[in-house]
Formats: C-alpha cells, structure tokens, sequence
C-alpha cells in the first residue's frame, strides 16, 4: 500500500512541475490586462473631468476617449496573444493533457510491465526471519547482528562476524568484533592476529601500540606464525630501528618457500631498509611427499609455485648445490623429465669448476635415471 501511495506523491510531483510554470505565466497575462485597463479607465475619468471644468470642449473629449479605448484594445489584444503563446495554446493544452493523464498512465503501464505489483513487502524483520540459503551478505551481516545485540556476550558470533566486516571493507567493526571474541572465547594467534591486522588498516598502515601488543601476544603464543612476524617487522621499520627491522624481515624470509603473497613485499620492504634478503629455501623431498595426501590440483599448483620461486633464484642469483640439487630432484617427482634434465645441465654448468659438486649432481644424474 506504501508503494502505491508513494508512486501518486511522485506522479503528482511530476505533473505539479509541469502545470505550475504554465498557471503562472497565464496568471502574469493576467494580471497585466488588469493593470492597464485601470489605468485606461483612469484616463477616461480625467477626460470626464477636463471636460466638466471646462478645460476641453467636446469634440477634444471625444478625440481623447477614442485614443484611450483603441489603446485598451491594442493592450488586450496584445495580452491575449501573451496567454496564447505562453500557456494556452493548443501545443500547450495537449502537454498539460500528458502531464495530468499521460505520465500517471505510462509510469502505470512500465510498472506493470516491469515491476511486480503483486509481490509483498518485504520489511527487514521478515527478511531476518527467513532460510539464510540465497541472501544477500548484508542481510545475513544483519542477521548476525540483531542476534548480537540481544545476546551481547555469544563470542562465537563475534568471531564470525570480525572477518565478514573485513571483506566488506569495514574494518573498525571488524576489530570491535575480534576483540570482544578475544574478551568472551580467549586468546588465540589467529584472533589476536586477525585484531591486530584490523587495527593496522583503521591506522592507513600504521602499527599503532594497541596493534603491536596484539601482534606480540600471537607470537607468544605461536612463535613461527607468519602474519604478526610480519607486521612486527613493519612496526619496527615504521619505528626507526632499522637494525632490528632487517633482522626480523631476514629470520621471516629465511623460512619462506618463495611463492608465498607475501613474499614480494616483505623483500620489498627489506630492500628499502638497505638489507640483503636471504636465499630462500626451496621444496625438499619431504615437501613434495607430504604434499601428496591434498587434492591434486592444489597439490601441483602448490609444489609448481614452491619450485618456479627456488628456479628463478638459482637462474638470477645462484644458489648452493644442495639447492640445485633439491631442483633436480622435485622435477623428477612432479614428472617434468625435461625440465629436470635443464636443471642439471644449469648446475653443472654453474659447478663445472668444482670437482666435488659435480660428482653430486652426476651422482643424482644417475640415481634418478635422468643419465638414460
């Protein structure tokens, strides 16, 4: 019913814009050919007057009254012409027909045509109220809300709710989130982690103290977790302490595979700090097996990324022979003969002066059939 009420406010809206200019200029004529008929009859009682006192005889009153009608004539006429061209002529009537009848009728017909006029409200009470298969985001996000707010101390609906607020770019109540899941479910890396990240972005990047302490306590609880490393080593660099931020962006990179997203930056930042990355360590033959267990896609796209990054370096940096060799080794698991074979023929050519290492490559030549 709502809807309908708003559609005739909007309609007659429309139509009162449309009408009122028109109104107005017919008013304006209007008012002129008032204007001069009293003064054209004010003239004429003057004539009247001369003439009783004697001032002018009657052929000049006559003379004088035919001058003033065919003055109010000409006015009229001219005033007439006025209304015709500026809201009563034919054009005009037909726009004021469409503006009263014609716009109603056609945004009518377009809503029937396109709308739903049979489709109920749908008030937010009622959309809360229904299966959460198939909405929206934001209605599930209110959803969890109302939820909240009736049961303010539910940690587990503040924990699902803090990385729904991030991806939907809202941050500060992403970390009033984590940190009543923090007050209400305890401690854990992840939490004070994911607070800690939230916090960064509310601070354009800045690791401000509540964001550091956050940090510092998920590495107290998860020594070799990679994102509080992460933003401690920028807090650092962010702090002036340019020694220690090179060590703590070195110990992170020293345990990276090399194809991690996070890589690229942090070397990025270590380089802007005027410190040496190290040699990243590449997939061992372990790495490989124990890749084995996860579905195949994510495993060979996994494997392939950690040996690209190690084949990369080697070909741009060089590398020890016991990272050439692990090379080797990781594509004749994947089953890249060729490309193990061009990695064998890259070290013995980096080694072709060293004796001992090449009798190792030669050795793993052998040992993994790459010599038939």
């Amino acid at each position: 019913m709502m809807l309908w009420i708003l559609f005739a406010l909007m309609t007659a809206a429309a139509a009162i814009a449309i009408l009122v200019p028109m109104t107005r200029a017919a008013r304006v004529d209007d008012t002129t050919v008032a204007a001069d008929e009293a003064v054209y009859k004010a003239q004429l009682e003057e004539v009247d007057r001369d003439l009783a006192r004697g001032l002018v005889d009657e052929e000049a009153a006559a003379a004088a009254r035919t001058e003033i009608a065919r003055r109010l004539l000409a006015a009229r006429r001219s005033a007439g012409a006025g209304i015709a061209a500026s809201g009563w002529s034919w054009p005009v009537r037909v726009g004021q027909a469409v503006a009263v009848v014609g716009l109603p009728a056609g945004a009518l017909a377009l809503y029937l045509v396109l709308g739903s006029p049979d489709y109920p409200d749908q008030p937010l009470a009622a959309r809360l109220a229904e299966p959460t298969e198939g909405q929206r985001v934001e209605t599930l996000v209110a959803r969890v809300e109302q939820h909240l707010a009736s049961n303010p101390e539910d940690g587990k609906g503040w924990e699902v709710l803090g990385p729904v607020y991030m991806r939907l770019g809202r941050p500060q109540e992403a970390a009033r989130a984590y940190a009543n899941a923090i007050r209400l479910l305890g401690s854990t890396e992840q939490r004070e982690s994911d607070y800690g990240e939230a916090l960064v972005i509310v601070n354009r990047g800045i690791v401000n103290a509540d964001a550091r302490a956050a940090f510092e306590r998920a590495v107290a609880l998860a020594p070799d977790a990679v994102k509080p490393r992460y933003f401690l080593a920028l807090a650092l660099g962010q702090e002036g302490k340019r020694a220690q931020a090179v060590a703590a962006w070195q110990a992170l990179l020293a345990g990276a595979a090399g194809n991690e997203p996070w890589v690229v930056s942090a070397r990025e930042e270590l380089a802007a700090l005027g410190g040496e990355a190290p040699a990243l360590r590449g997939p061992s033959a372990e790495d490989v097996e124990a890749a084995q267990d996860m579905p195949e896609a994510d495993r060979r796209e996994m494997i392939l990324g950690m040996v690209q990054g190690l084949k990369d370096r080697l070909e741009s940096q060089g590398g020890s022979v016991d990272e050439w060799l692990r090379l080797i080794q990781a594509y004749a698991v994947l089953g890249l003969t060729d490309e193990a074979k061009a990695a064998a023929g890259k070290a013995s050519a980096a080694y072709q002066a060293d004796e001992a290492a090449l009798g190792r490559i030669r050795s793993q030549i052998k040992e993994i059939g790459l010599d038939s």
